[in-house]
């Protein structure tokens, strides 16, 4: 959804913003984030092990289906007239299912919350990242944004 500033965001609380494309994620991926957060446990890094784990296979971290929260937020949310945006934390993250490497996320956003901070607005979005092959969401999480 395009928005002309921050501001406009204060009239569209509890409005589904839209949703991303399709997202695949693949080993390298995975492998390139366990590398930035030494985060090299088997069920991420291993295919030949996992093969045997408790998914069949290799899983992508859950922080790092979070951190496409900017990505997701980026292809749903457009601020003509913005100064800066920062991402300002997150709220009540949990990932209730594994991404499968190979299977492909997206995200529905909602506009959660919205209010005047100085000059500008702090906007929290509702962020649900489905993945393929399961019915229950990857991650869901609250993340917020001030927009100056």
């Amino acid at each position: 959804m395009n928005f002309d500033s921050p501001k406009d965001l204060l009239y569209h609380v509890g409005e589904t913003l839209g949703r991303t494309e399709w997202h695949e994620i693949d080993q390298a991926q995975v492998n390139q984030f366990a590398d930035a957060t030494r985060d090299h446990q088997w069920i991420h890094t291993d295919p030949e092990r996992a093969r045997t784990g408790p998914f069949g296979g290799t899983i992508a971290h859950g922080y790092l289906t979070l951190a496409l929260a900017p990505m997701f937020l980026y292809e749903t949310v457009t601020i003509d007239n913005l100064t800066a945006g920062v991402n300002y934390g997150l709220n009540k993250v949990r990932f209730p299912a594994p991404v499968p490497v190979g299977s492909s996320v997206r995200a529905t956003v909602v506009l959660a919350e919205a209010k005047p901070r100085g000059e500008g607005v702090e906007a929290t979005f509702g962020l649900t990242v489905e993945v393929t092959g399961s019915d229950r969401p990857a991650c869901v999480a609250e993340a917020v944004v001030i927009y100056q």
